[in-house]
């Protein structure tokens, strides 16, 4: 009886989808994310304690959208240096931004 072919793992599916060169280098883009997302999570009260804004209502919300979520990204970008997939990163971003572009620029 023939072998069912197996679908590819989660890591390796990650790989593809990245289009990146090893299941390491996914490993190392994870870990990327995880350290961003601690980081944030500890930063993200006092920053907005600073600025004496109670949790929840619109100016959290405001407050979190206009200074937690850029320092995400920049948090990215470092941890991203600091692992050796700044490049993997840096171009995450450049789409993000172009994303961005796109909903203010005129559509013919």
């Amino acid at each position: 009886m023939p072998k069912p072919k197996s679908r590819p793992g989660f890591l390796q599916r990650l790989q593809t989808k990245w289009k990146l060169d090893s299941v390491f280098q996914v490993i190392l883009v994870l870990v990327v994310f995880a350290c961003t997302g601690f980081t944030i999570l500890f930063i993200k009260a006092p920053i907005l304690d600073f600025f004496g804004v109670e949790k929840g209502g619109f100016v959290n919300t405001l407050l979190y959208l206009l200074l937690v979520l850029p320092l995400y990204q920049i948090f990215l970008l470092v941890y991203g240096f600091l692992f050796g997939q700044f490049n993997f990163f840096w171009e995450k971003e450049k789409q993000i931004f172009r994303r961005i572009g796109s909903l203010f620029s005129k559509k013919k």
